[in-house]
């Protein structure tokens, strides 16, 4: 697995962390994932289109396939049965199938043929899996929110706690996405998370300033997946 911010970084991260909650009741939590899944099921799909397409393509063109594999096998002309003809599809389908399957399992080729809606999805459904074993209900006061960063798939989400989302709009956290996503386009992933963990802290110190018995009931430290 890539790394993706050194522990300098991540102490850093920590210390931003601590920081913004030392004005809030707010608990951050934040997460670096090197992807939100493995995308099996696409690499799958791919295979398969790229086989039927084979088979498309042998079906339409039997004559130029067929002569192909006789002048590469320097064979004489030969009367092709049914059952040769159909077990020479399968084969080449297959072959299509296992080398796809292949290919696709070299990560940079697989995430770029992912459709960006389904790495939108996905990063977001694995930010909303992390937050309710990390963070959802975990606090007293139901304060807990999750800055989550899929690398991957170049996706950020910020998920929060019920008492935070009845008072903040999902929109305002627009500015902290944007101020984390600037970093990171330039390489800079801990700055980036740093960016928003200031963000988002002044919005919950305005919201959820932190009392004089408050607690830290969450780790700051960076999770790293």
């Amino acid at each position: 697995m890539t790394v993706w911010i050194s522990a300098e970084d991540q102490t850093r991260v920590s210390a931003a962390v601590a920081a913004a909650e030392a004005h809030t009741a707010g608990e951050i939590v934040t997460v670096v994932a090197d992807s939100s899944d493995g995308y099996s099921d696409i690499a799958l799909a791919w295979s398969a289109l790229v086989a039927f397409t084979a088979l498309i393509a042998y079906a339409l063109f039997p004559d130029f396939y067929l002569g192909l594999i006789e002048r590469v096998s320097g064979g004489w002309n030969h009367e092709w049965t049914r059952s040769e003809i159909l077990g020479l599809a399968a084969t080449g389908a297959m072959v299509k199938f296992m080398a796809t399957w292949l290919l696709l399992q070299w990560p940079p080729l697989r995430f770029a043929l992912i459709p960006g809606v389904v790495k939108t999805r996905r990063a977001l459904s694995r930010a909303v899996d992390l937050f309710k074993v990390g963070a959802e209900r975990r606090t007293h006061g139901r304060t807990g929110i999750l800055i989550y960063l899929s690398m991957r798939e170049h996706r950020a989400d910020i998920i929060a706690d019920e008492a935070i989302a009845s008072k903040v709009p999902p929109e305002t956290w627009g500015d902290a996405m944007a101020a984390m996503l600037e970093h990171i386009k330039d390489g800079r992933c801990a700055d980036g998370m740093i960016a928003a963990i200031g963000k988002v802290g002044v919005i919950l110190a305005e919201h959820f300033p932190r009392a004089d018995d408050d607690i830290n009931e969450l780790p700051d430290r960076l999770i790293e997946l």
